[in-house]
């Protein structure tokens, strides 16, 4: 049963934070002399271990540059592990400003896939995330979406129930995965999309003035 509690939980990268700045695996590709094809398939299918906290940092470079026959050396492991997180630092100004402004109208937490390295680097530069009610990295909770116990994670941190939560992911799979355990789900487009669907699921009395459209068909409500 639901507490009667609000709970925005939002995705990281791709909602609130930026996708992978543009050229970045290129540009990791140049640097081990390998071709950009080939290392963009090693980077992706050998980096859920490395999200789930299975694998180090360096276990998964090694596993990275021994599938495309390159030296794995400490030097190139510790550059491209620099580059990688470098990759993934940039926010979107508004979404985190949205975010912020939630908290007078409910909780807000973050589910983000992170290596614990890269939550590291990201929560230093981003003080922000510090002052959420809850923030579960995969890296720090061993475990990532679109696994059930990435969102069991959530509702036992927060003592709270699965209905008790709103997730905001721009991966449906993902989406699907949180309304399977009961969560009511959003497949975020942008932010209006995102502020009419907020408004709708907060009790009558705390929405926002905020611009909106319509409701986006990959949204569920109670």
């Amino acid at each position: 049963m639901p507490t009667g509690r609000r709970i925005v939980l939002f995705d990281l990268f791709g909602v609130i934070a930026l996708h992978q700045r543009p050229g970045a695996l290129a540009e990791m590709a140049e640097r081990c002399d390998a071709p950009e094809d080939a290392f963009t398939e090693a980077y992706w299918t050998l980096r859920p271990p490395y999200d789930a906290a299975r694998q180090s940092a360096p276990q998964y470079w090694t596993a990275v540059l021994r599938r495309l026959s390159r030296p794995a050396g400490t030097g190139t492991i510790e550059q491209l592990r620099l580059a990688d997180i470098d990759s993934w630092s940039r926010v979107d100004d508004r979404m985190v400003a949205y975010a912020r402004s939630l908290r007078s109208r409910a909780q807000v937490a973050v589910l983000s896939n992170i290596p614990a390295d890269h939550a590291d680097a990201f929560g230093a530069a981003q003080p922000w995330l510090h002052h959420l009610d809850h923030v579960a990295f995969s890296g720090r909770i061993d475990v990532a979406k679109p696994e059930p116990a990435a969102f069991h994670h959530c509702v036992t941190a927060m003592h709270a129930t699965p209905a008790d939560f709103l997730f905001v992911d721009d991966r449906e799979e993902n989406v699907r995965a949180a309304q399977a355990i009961g969560m009511t789900g959003h497949v975020f487009t942008g932010l209006a999309d995102l502020v009419e669907i907020v408004n709708l699921w907060l009790p009558a009395g705390t929405t926002s003035s905020s611009p909106t459209r319509g409701v986006h068909k990959g949204s569920t409500l109670p």
